[in-house]
């Protein structure tokens, strides 16, 4: 009877510590979508840092060193691509398939994803995780502070745009499997092994992860135009962000039907698209390790997939590391700008510098306001595309440092690999696979917080917004 009493007792504590740690998380997931982002990351990074570790997914059966699984777990949660070891060679067809289902799920989005399991922890959105929710993927929404009447009844869509976020990704990487498949098969591909190779090249395009899981690489594939091409578009798709892909799904090409968001985006991306393309092309063409031994289809091809890869992609048929000191900064500005906002690319993101070119221009011309297809951009998103750059820019100065610091290496090589991780791009110029532990962790914090991204973190950090309900007087510093 004892024993039975004291089993009841310890039962009930157990029963009622976990009902106290959901109850817990619940409110988490409900009052603070984005510390709740921030947890969720950190605990799939963790675990997949713990499966990395397994013997079972190396092919040598060797326990993976930490330093390298949780670098691994944080490239692969962070869709980034970046690695210290040989992704092809190292990991088993267990830890391949970590890989796989790693990127999805890191593809889905902090806030994405914190709003999913925030939706099956409570049984509902609760209206704060709507409004997030709303202002970081939802295409209608218009501005951010005070929600009007207009835009609370839009916030019924949010549940429709996260079912479109998870059917966009398979219905995506199906089409570009399927797309993938005949080249593989073309190229020499065994066609079982080309039934997983198809997928996994799909899955790395669409989340802008740059993986392969062939020990070459793409140079099998290098002047397969179809097979680039395809992977070209999948990087596109999954750059320009899930709101533009329901922008899209909704209105086609009814061009006045799309939201500010949408056109800022798809033309910010098509003009990097082209500029970058004939800068590297300007850069490149003489250089003999890269474009100088292509006849003038193939320089210009490469050409564009670099500028398109250099977006966030991460795939590369030039070695990286031959592209003259020039190109390497060029790339960085690049990648440092990323792709689309709530999308698979990393970056301040392209309506980031869009929102601060139109301020420029408009400061130039002396508009009171900021302005763009008949629609004004208030002040507070300025403030934020502002706050992005300035904690971007820092958070890439710190790390470039401390890593050039501890491997007294060049700083071009370094600055590129810090903005391919803070970006979550994936290039690198050989650098990442020589870091010591130390600037091993350094980068796996940088590629964390370029994930997560810098407002999410701020907002995370802020345990809550403060109204002031006066004005101090004004006085005005010199400037410039």
């Amino acid at each position: 009877m004892a024993d039975d009493s004291v089993g009841v007792r310890v039962g009930r504590r157990i029963g009622a510590a976990a009902g106290s740690l959901f109850r817990g998380v619940r409110e988490l997931a409900t009052a603070s979508p984005s510390r709740f982002a921030v947890l969720v990351f950190s605990t799939l990074i963790l675990v997949f840092t713990g499966l990395f570790s397994l013997p079972a997914a190396t092919t040598s059966g060797i326990r993976t060193p930490f330093a390298d699984a949780l670098f691994t777990a944080v490239s692969t949660i962070c869709v980034t691509g970046l690695s210290t070891v040989d992704m092809a060679t190292h990991w088993s067809p267990f830890g391949h398939v970590l890989v796989f289902i790693g990127v999805n799920v890191g593809a889905m989005g902090v806030l994405t994803l914190a709003s999913i399991l925030g939706l099956v922890i409570s049984k509902r959105l609760g209206l704060r995780a709507k409004l997030i929710a709303a202002g970081d993927t939802n295409p209608l929404r218009a501005h951010g502070g005070p929600v009007n009447e207009g835009q609370t009844v839009r916030l019924g869509e949010v549940g429709q745009l996260l079912a479109t976020v998870a059917l966009s990704t398979l219905v995506i990487e199906v089409a570009l499997a399927l797309l993938l498949y005949p080249s593989l098969l073309i190229g020499g591909v065994d066609p079982l092994t080309a039934l997983w190779e198809a997928p996994f090249y799909a899955a790395m395009s669409f989340t802008n992860t740059g993986f392969t899981p062939n020990a070459g690489g793409l140079t099998p594939f290098a002047t397969d135009y179809f097979f680039l091409t395809v992977l070209m578009a999948g990087v596109f798709l999954g750059s320009i962000g899930f709101p533009v892909i329901f922008t899209l799904w909704r209105h086609h090409f009814h061009l006045r039907r799309w939201s500010l968001h949408a056109k800022l985006t798809i033309i910010t991306t098509v003009i990097l698209f082209f500029v970058g393309a004939g800068v590297f092309l300007l850069l490149e063409y003489a250089n003999p390790k890269t474009f100088g031994g292509m006849d003038a289809w193939d320089t210009t091809f490469q050409a564009f997939f670099l500028s398109a890869m250099t977006r966030s992609g991460g795939f590369s048929v030039v070695d990286i590391g031959d592209l003259n000191g020039s190109s390497l900064v060029v790339g960085s500005m690049l990648m440092f700008v990323g792709g689309g906002s709530a999308s698979t690319a990393g970056g301040i993101k392209v309506t980031t510098l869009a929102v601060l070119a139109l301020a420029v221009w408009s400061e130039a011309k002396g508009r009171p306001s900021v302005e763009a297809f008949g629609r004004r951009i208030p002040s507070d998103v300025q403030r934020v595309a502002l706050s992005v750059v300035a904690w971007g820019a820092t958070i890439v100065a710190v790390s470039t440092i401390t890593i050039t610091q501890i491997t007294g290496d060049t700083v071009e090589n370094v600055l590129f690999d810090v903005v391919s991780g803070f970006a979550t791009v994936g290039l690198s110029t050989g650098l990442t696979a020589t870091l010591p532990d130390p600037a091993v962790y350094v980068l796996a914090l940088t590629m964390f917080m370029g994930r997560v991204g810098t407002v999410t973190l701020a907002a995370a950090v802020a345990a809550t917004s403060r109204s002031q309900h006066y004005s101090l007087p004004v006085e005005r510093p010199i400037v410039g």
